[in-house]
This record gives structure tokens, C-alpha cells and sequence, in this order.
């Protein structure tokens, strides 16, 4: 299968579901990992937990990756992008760096996910044989788990430019808990198919 490098269909605002039963696992999965990652980043100082990182399996599901870091983006990030670039070019420490961002984070930014697009991202170092492999095969399966909740959630995957908006918003989110990203580095978006998703415990 061809690599997909690019995607002009993934568009973070888009907010379309097929059906009522869709758009409620939709919703319950977002406003889950809204309150995963608001904990994380209050209790936890911010490290990811194990439903910020599912497993990732080909759509046979032979496996992909034991886990994969991903972030969800606000469906306009424009806002949170300008102030993580400017958290992040004000100055040189780490450390200030770090504190700004835990302090974003943990205030209001998670307490409203109808604000969150679905589509979410993950950066990988520019020789990725994980990010490789997802865009050689075009789809793959996210297994999240953490608290006795569950979802298995069939997506599309595809790159992002490094103009989209969901890019920047990751990039800069990834570059205050981490200056050392690559140059070469590549950001990929999931997009869901919720039609084809479950949850366990059902919602």
C-alpha cells in the first residue's frame, strides 16, 4: 500500500457523525481522556498514563506498537497554539518552559470537551519504523485502556503538514515537555471511524 504523507481531508473542526449512537461513543470518549489527562497533569505532573498511549494494530491485528503517545487538539487551536509558542520561545529554560505548561494544562484547558476535535495526533522522530509502518498501512486500531474503561477504535492515519493547525498545536504542546524534538520529525493524525468503534464497559 502506498504511503500517505498527506491528508487534505483531515480537518480537526469537522464535527460529522453518522448517526446519534456514534456521536454519544464520540462524546464519551473525548470527555474520558479530558479527564484522564486533567488528572495527569495535576497529580501526575503531567506524564502520560496508560490512556494517553493505546496500543496500535493493524487493521488484521497483528500489532503495530505496544503504545503510541497521542494528544487531542481543540477543534480551533489557534488560540492554544499562539500561547504554547509563546510559552515556549519566551524563554531558554526547560524548566520555566515545563511549569508554564502544567499550569495551562491543568487549569480550565481539559473542563470542556465538546471544545476538542476527535482526530488525534502523535509525533515520532523523523525515522520512525512505528510511524512508518502506520502510513504504509493507511489504518490501523487504537486500544485504549486505563481505569477499568476501554475503547478499541478503528482510524485512518495520515501526516500532517507542517502548516495545519493541528501540527503547530502539537508541535508546540510536544516542544514545552520536550526541547530536543528532531527537525525531522513527523506528526500524524487518526482519524476515527466511529461506526466501527466500541467501548468497554459500554456507554
Amino acid at each position: 500500500m502506498a504511503t500517505r504523507e498527506t491528508d487534505d481531508d483531515v480537518t480537526p473542526d469537522d464535527d460529522v457523525t453518522p448517526d446519534p449512537a456514534s456521536a454519544a461513543l464520540r462524546d464519551h470518549f473525548l470527555g474520558w481522556q479530558c479527564r484522564i489527562r486533567q488528572l495527569a497533569v495535576r497529580q501526575a505532573a503531567g506524564r502520560p498514563t496508560p490512556g494517553m498511549e493505546p496500543r496500535a494494530l493493524r487493521p488484521d491485528g497483528t500489532e503495530i506498537a505496544p503504545r503510541v503517545t497521542v494528544l487531542i487538539v481543540p477543534k480551533d487551536p489557534t488560540e492554544t497554539t499562539r500561547q504554547l509558542r509563546h510559552m515556549g520561545r519566551r524563554t531558554h529554560d526547560p524548566l520555566v518552559r515545563y511549569k508554564s505548561a502544567i499550569e495551562l494544562l491543568s487549569a480550565a484547558y481539559f473542563q470542556r470537551p465538546r471544545e476538542f476535535s476527535d482526530v488525534m495526533t502523535a509525533l515520532f522522530s523523523g525515522g520512525s519504523p512505528v510511524a512508518a509502518a502506520l502510513l504504509a498501512e493507511g489504518r490501523c486500531v487504537l486500544e485504549f485502556e486505563q481505569y477499568n474503561q476501554s475503547y478499541r477504535i478503528p482510524c485512518v492515519v495520515a501526516a500532517l503538514d507542517r502548516d495545519h493547525p493541528a501540527y503547530q498545536a502539537t508541535y508546540w504542546h510536544n516542544f514545552l515537555f520536550n526541547p530536543h524534538i528532531p527537525s525531522d520529525s513527523r506528526i500524524l493524525a487518526f482519524t476515527p471511524d466511529w461506526t466501527q468503534a466500541s467501548a468497554t464497559p459500554p456507554i
